[in-house]
């Protein structure tokens, strides 16, 4: 039996390929396609939605998640923007419900592969900075990519110093403070989304750098989310918990 899909923000670019791939799908059924003005809550009573699929806006992935783990069905987010207390929030929620749910910074495999390798190379090489490349309609900065590459890499950071300069002659200037890791935001038109993760050693340095050409990148990824999420008991943050 095809699980039931609904995709929310399908008007979107990440919705609109996210929409056709679940369609063309033959484990997927899609049942709904919405978008900022319909009731998500109501749409999943109404289909019996088995999971819901979340691209829409920073400033509305919080009700949104809501709404999708208050109805019973599987969340699988793919908007950045929760912070660390909403998802303890929302792990919380899915514990008490025994319900499955995965919340991924990036659906590309690549990303995730740079993420590991950057967490471990910060065994070996102390000093480190992120920059983060995105497109100019990205709404939150930085990017949970960069948020959870941080993350990973402070648990293997034998040195965790926030390396200020002597004098910022702009304030902000040695990028934003995540886990003690400087991380640097770009935000232009031309870019879908590109990471380097800089690490710095006496006479050398190692660039670990993941570019995104295209959207299809992250299809693979979603399929996978769809089709683990049902069998967990509890919501996950990061597609290498799964792969």
């Amino acid at each position: 039996m095809s699980l039931k899909i609904i995709v929310n923000g399908a008007l979107g670019r990440m919705g609109i390929m996210t929409a056709t791939t679940i369609e063309k799908h033959r484990e997927f059924e899609l049942v709904a396609k919405l978008s900022k003005d319909d009731d998500l809550y109501g749409a999943i009573q109404k289909t019996k939605a088995d999971i819901v699929i979340d691209f829409t806006l920073a400033s509305t992935v919080y009700e949104n998640t809501k709404a999708i783990i208050t109805a019973g069905a599987h969340p699988v987010i793919g908007t950045t923007g929760l912070t660390h207390e909403q998802i303890q929030e929302f792990q919380k929620m899915c514990h008490d419900k025994k319900l499955g749910g995965v919340i991924a910074p990036n659906f590309s495999l690549g990303a995730v592969l740079m993420m590991k390798y950057a967490s471990d190379a910060a065994k070996y090489l102390s000093q480190v900075e992120i920059i983060e490349f995105h497109h100019d309609g990205k709404e939150d900065a930085p990017s949970g990519t960069a948020l959870r590459t941080a993350e990973l890499i402070s648990k293997n950071l034998s040195n965790k110093t926030f390396l200020k300069a002597k004098k910022e002659n702009l304030p902000g200037s040695r990028g934003a403070n995540a886990h003690n890791i400087p991380i640097h935001a770009v935000r232009l038109p031309g870019f879908v989304a590109s990471q380097q993760v800089i690490f710095g050693n006496t006479g050398e340095t190692l660039k670990i750098s993941h570019d995104t050409i295209n959207r299809e990148c992250f299809m693979p990824g979603i399929v996978l989310a769809c089709q683990k999420v049902t069998q967990l008991k509890e919501l996950i943050v990061g597609l290498e918990n799964i792969l």
